[in-house]
This record gives C-alpha cells, structure tokens and sequence, in this order.
C-alpha cells in the first residue's frame, strides 16, 4: 500500500495520500478528484567504497536553481 504525493488542480494544494487497490484519490481541502501525481523524494542508504554508510534523500540531492528532485533533469 503505498503513499502518494499529489497536487491538486483546483486549489493548487499539495498532500500526501494512500492508495488501496483501485482507489482514486482526492484533495483532502476541496474534495476535487483532478489531481496528478508528483514525483516523490526517497531515502535510502548506501555502502561507500570504504563500508561507511551513507544515508542520502534525493530530495536533498537538487540544484538550488531548479525544482526538480533528480539532478538528470537539468544535466548537473
């Protein structure tokens, strides 16, 4: 069962929902159902070349110019 982030197209709201089977989600401040999906930041943890540990949120991970979460989006 994973959780979501969404947007909402009617009240430009952002949140967070789970999603069960075939439900379709809807703005918890509007009740609009015309939300899209965004593309979510992970953690995850990863082992160095010298067994440190390395813990990193790809949210984290961004160039401060730009939006996106994932640096392959702006080349940097």
């Amino acid at each position: 069962m994973p959780i979501y982030e969404y947007h909402c197209d009617a009240c430009d709201k952002k949140f967070e929902c789970l999603i069960m089977g075939s439900d379709k989600p809807k703005c918890p401040a509007c009740g609009n159902r015309k939300v899209k999906r965004m593309m979510s930041a992970c953690g995850f943890v990863s082992r160095g070349g010298g067994g440190e540990t390395v813990s990193r949120s790809a949210g984290a991970s961004s160039c401060t110019g730009c939006s996106a979460t994932s640096c392959t989006s702006c080349g940097h």
